[in-house]
């Protein structure tokens, strides 16, 4: 086969050409995509018959490594208003790492919101160490100023909270707000900017859509309550009349009034059988219901020697409850 057949050949032969494409790490499903430091690697390769045979040949080798993007996501883990009075009370917070590396958050907590009718003290912010949820003294860590969290990984949750002191003075149904900031310790800004060398393995770190930082608003109300509880009495005599003769049947109305937004718990009434009287059995009642006089399964208990006891459990505000029981005069 001469030269010039040879060279026809070449210049018809059928290429192919594909490219492979390689990552060289371990990749997850993360919010932000590709794990931060990932190289990943592409070489193109043709395929062709010069007329001797198939042929293969490899381009050289592009590498690129992913950036690391800070991206935060901060949200109120309370269902509303945190009920409070005058003391500590609680907030509830969620971050996450939406980035696609480790990342650490500066968090700066703020009572004096606009619109507040109180502000309260902040006293520290916990992280929940033990991951059940509610703050536990003792026991979740107080973040020691500047107030950081350890370095979390791409999508990792950490739930935070919030502790203020409610000032005395406040009033039922008032309002406060308290919102609590997060950003990332590498940087943030507007979508885009870039901190060179910054990121995993010194590449770079780049600003996500969320400017890598997030604010997040708890809310407090106040519910005051108070117990107001008023005693009465009807009299009815052997003659039909209401003189306190002995044989009179006295019955005695006590009426509990629970006043305000917020909640009683534990709500005891006793009374004493009064001297010179004799309880009369099977008449103790609460809001016109019979109650029984022995220790049962309802709320209430009655006996000559040891008076009458009616226990509510937890009350809620603009709540009335009257109980009635009979007493005989001897």
């Amino acid at each position: 086969m001469n030269t010039q057949t040879l060279l026809h050949r070449a210049i018809a032969a059928s290429v192919t050409v594909t490219a492979g494409l390689a990552l060289l790490a371990p990749t997850v499903a993360l919010a932000a995509g590709v794990s931060a430091g990932t190289l990943i690697e592409n070489t193109a390769v043709a395929s062709y018959d010069d007329g001797a045979g198939p042929r293969t040949i490899n381009s050289n080798t592009v590498t690129v490594r992913v950036d690391e993007l800070l991206d935060v996501t901060l949200t109120s883990l309370d269902p509303g208003p945190v009920p409070t009075r005058p003391g500590e009370a609680v907030l509830s917070f969620e971050l996450t790492n939406q980035g696609n590396g480790p990342e650490a958050f500066r968090l700066f907590a703020n009572p004096s919101v606009a619109g507040n009718d109180f502000d309260v003290t902040v006293t520290a912010i916990a992280i929940d160490s033990n991951g059940n949820g509610v703050y536990d003294a003792g026991v979740d860590e107080i973040l020691a100023e500047p107030q950081t969290t350890a370095e979390l990984a791409p999508d990792a949750v950490v739930t935070l909270f919030v502790l203020v002191a409610v000032p005395d003075g406040v009033s039922d149904t008032q309002t406060s707000n308290v919102e609590l900031a997060a950003e990332a310790v590498t940087g943030n800004g507007a979508p885009g900017t870039v901190f060179a060398a910054a990121g995993v393995d010194g590449g770079d770190a780049i600003v996500g859509t969320t400017e890598a930082r997030a604010i997040a608003r708890g809310s407090l109300v106040v519910g005051i309550t108070s117990v107001g509880l008023t005693k009465a009495v009807s009299l009815r005599d052997p003659f039909g009349g209401d003189s306190a003769v002995p044989g009179t049947i006295a019955t005695f109305t006590i009426t509990a009034t629970v006043s305000g937004s917020g909640s009683v718990t534990d709500l005891v009434v006793t009374d004493a059988i009064p001297e010179g009287t004799t309880y009369t059995e099977g008449t103790l009642a609460l809001d016109g219901a019979p109650l029984t006089d022995a220790a049962d399964a309802d709320a209430g208990v009655a006996s000559n020697a040891d008076g009458i006891r009616v226990e509510f459990g937890p009350v809620p505000g603009g709540t009335v409850h009257t109980i009635t029981f009979d007493v005989a005069i001897d």
